[in-house]
């Protein structure tokens, strides 16, 4: 049996969605932030060492990250998430597999992080330093590339209706949390119509709104 160790209003989301796509069984552990510091509980450390989520056990593996989670799942329980061996599809694939975490996620958490700067509680003669560390840096770094990050998505998806082709995939799937985290926070919005639709679309697919039902509270990133 699998089991999802799932932190509230996280990227375990999005490997609850991939089990409904797939029909797999799976039972849930849950585990609630702290309300303060929004960092996941100790408890998660006795499943894997750096104690995030998502984290999922099979059986005796224990397996951590989205992009292998996803890329695991999808092969033993849902190989049609993947594109045929050896076709381009199924490298792109690959390649958004990857990007979601390692190219589209820093400066989403590095906009998360100055953001928390500013609103965070500090004495009243530090505060003009830190929003204007902040703004420095957003304004200089962060937001060109989001906006750089999002117009290359825009791009890509102006070639198909989904980033590995034409057909739904597991890269859809890890794409998602990225871009949700993007119209929550970093300006994504109808000026770039096709990730606005991409994302209207996996939000209406069956397959989501059960994950959400089993999953709970989700912020959408």
């Amino acid at each position: 049996m699998i089991t999802v160790h799932h932190l509230n209003n996280s990227r375990s989301q999005r490997i609850l969605w991939l089990l409904e796509e797939v029909g797999a069984e799976y039972e849930i552990k849950r585990y609630q932030r702290d309300p303060k510091t929004m960092l996941a509980p100790p408890e998660l450390r006795a499943v894997h060492p750096l104690g995030k989520s998502p984290v999922i056990t099979d059986g005796d593996l224990t397996l951590a990250e989205s992009g292998a989670i996803i890329e695991y799942l999808a092969g033993r329980y849902g190989p049609h998430l993947l594109p045929a061996e050896g076709s381009p599809e199924r490298l792109r694939c690959t390649y958004w597999l990857h990007f979601a975490e390692g190219s589209a996620m820093p400066p989403l958490l590095l906009k998360l992080v100055f953001d928390t700067l500013e609103r965070a509680p500090m004495p009243f003669f530090i505060k003009p330093i830190a929003r204007g560390i902040s703004s420095k840096m957003k304004g200089t770094y962060i937001n060109p590339q989001l906006r750089q990050t999002l117009d290359y998505l825009e791009a890509e998806l102006n070639k198909s209706e989904w980033f590995a082709g034409d057909t739904f995939s597991a890269a859809d799937i890890q794409m998602s949390f990225p871009l949700e985290a993007a119209a929550s926070r970093a300006g994504l919005d109808a000026s770039r119509p096709k990730l606005k639709a991409f994302l209207d679309r996996i939000h209406a697919r069956p397959a989501y709104q059960r994950a959400l039902e089993r999953g709970g509270e989700y912020a959408y990133a």
